[in-house]
């Protein structure tokens, strides 16, 4: 069983920035972000695999978005730039214990947090 904690969501002003953080109780092999709005599916916007620091993103956050961590031990990081009023969603950490075929899928991801908000005004 694996408790994941995230934090650091919040208001900005387009083209602002903000960083996410997410806790993990346990080892995991992912740690991904994604993100949701009413009415929609969830989405993936960016993953890590642990081990070797490997990163996916989706395309509409390359460039903009950065997924990092400091070791396999530590909280996993999503620094978010140049925000747009589209990136408004709440954001959901999740884990993945064994391998992921689709790292943005959430198909592969059986722990998640609780979700922290963000809101990109225009």
């Amino acid at each position: 069983q694996v408790h994941l904690v995230e934090s650091g969501g919040g208001s900005v002003q387009a083209g602002g920035s903000l960083r996410l953080s997410c806790g993990s109780s346990g080892y995991t092999n992912y740690i991904g972000w994604f993100r949701q709005t009413p009415g929609k599916e969830r989405e993936g916007v960016a993953t890590i695999y642990r081990r070797s620091g490997r990163t996916y993103y989706t395309e509409s956050v390359e460039g903009r978005f950065t997924i990092s961590q400091d070791n396999t031990k530590s909280p996993v990081y999503l620094q978010m730039n140049s925000l747009k009023p589209e990136d408004t969603a709440m954001y959901y950490c999740a884990a993945a214990m064994g391998w992921a075929d689709d790292p943005l899928g959430t198909g592969d991801f059986g722990y998640w947090g609780q979700g922290t908000q963000v809101t990109v005004s225009s």
